[in-house]
């Protein structure tokens, strides 16, 4: 209980920084959204300044904003009127998620199972054809991958839409677009640690006992072997469930990325700063559970055991 409360605080603390960071950022960008309307009187902009509390002292809105913070109130989006950044996460991330899960899922099948096979096979063709594999999904920019396929299977061989969200069949494209960098990174870091574990004294014991290759595999290798792309998970799970902002605008999907684009392209503080804050809660709490469940799994480590109290 000790170490999960310590990681709360620490957590707690990362979050605080980050809040702080990006409202003194966003104070320090020169400008703001209602600069770039056309001929609005200065008493309809004082009016605005007013309605959103933009002439406050810096302190007064920074108070403000850390209270809302608390309560989970993100405030108004200054370019969509009538709209909270709240109801604009909550249209938006459902759609980023969906896309997100159906890209781990794919990251998570393709990478293991290609450094498996890499480091089962090493220094055989199986092991350089899977290597190939990942060094061009780490090479390759998501956004040159995601034309190609919209050229190829969609364009030329017509088997998929080009663009826009609704069904499965749209999301397969962006989904192997956003998944293609996860997937060589799983294969790279899985053969690497697959290939010491199996080298390992209780592997080798292992076989001498009987067991077959397989439950050497399943019921020894795997579980340690998968550590390290465990602590991979965290921030990739963060990072793939609230969207990618150049595959969303790509494909058209209207998820948390796009919001994102076109807040940053009208200056809308509010929303780049609730959708910061959104992300950096998602992260702090995803590699907080891959902490805890990283000391379960590895019963060696006094974190693990601590977490278990």
């Amino acid at each position: 209980m000790h170490y999960i409360f310590k990681r709360l605080f620490s957590n707690l603390l990362a979050l605080w920084i980050i809040v702080s960071l990006t409202f003194f950022l966003m104070k320090a960008v020169p400008g703001d959204p209602f600069t770039q309307e056309k001929a609005l009187p200065a008493e309809v902009l004082a009016s605005l300044y007013e309605h959103y509390k933009l002439n406050d002292p810096w302190y007064k809105q920074y108070t403000h904003y850390l209270l809302s913070i608390a309560k989970w109130d993100l405030g108004p989006s200054f370019k969509y009127r009538g709209r909270t950044v709240n109801e604009i996460i909550r249209s938006g991330f459902p759609i980023s998620a969906l896309l997100g899960l159906e890209a781990l899922a794919i990251a998570l099948t393709f990478g293991i199972t290609l450094g498996t096979l890499a480091a089962l096979r090493q220094n055989q063709w199986q092991d350089f054809a899977a290597m190939a594999v990942a060094v061009l999904g780490i090479s390759l920019p998501s956004f040159i991958l995601a034309a190609f396929l919209q050229y190829v299977f969609a364009i030329k061989l017509d088997l998929f839409p080009v663009a826009r969200w609704g069904t499965f069949q749209q999301s397969i494209l962006p989904a192997l677009s956003l998944a293609a960098l996860p997937t060589a990174f799983i294969a790279r870091l899985t053969r690497a640690s697959m290939i010491e574990v199996l080298s390992s004294d209780y592997i080798e014991t292992a076989r001498a006992k009987g067991l077959s290759e397989w439950m050497v595999l399943t019921k020894h290798a795997m579980r340690n072997a998968l550590l390290p792309v465990l602590t991979y998970l965290g921030p990739l799970i963060a990072t793939i469930l609230t969207g990618s902002f150049i595959i969303e605008k790509i494909f058209g999907i209207p998820g948390l990325g796009s919001w994102f684009i076109n807040s940053i392209s009208s200056r809308d503080y509010t929303v780049i700063m609730g959708i910061t804050v959104f992300f950096s809660v998602i992260l702090l709490g995803a590699i907080f559970l891959v902490d805890l469940a990283y000391g379960w799994l590895d019963p060696r480590m006094g974190v693990g055991r601590k977490a278990r109290d």
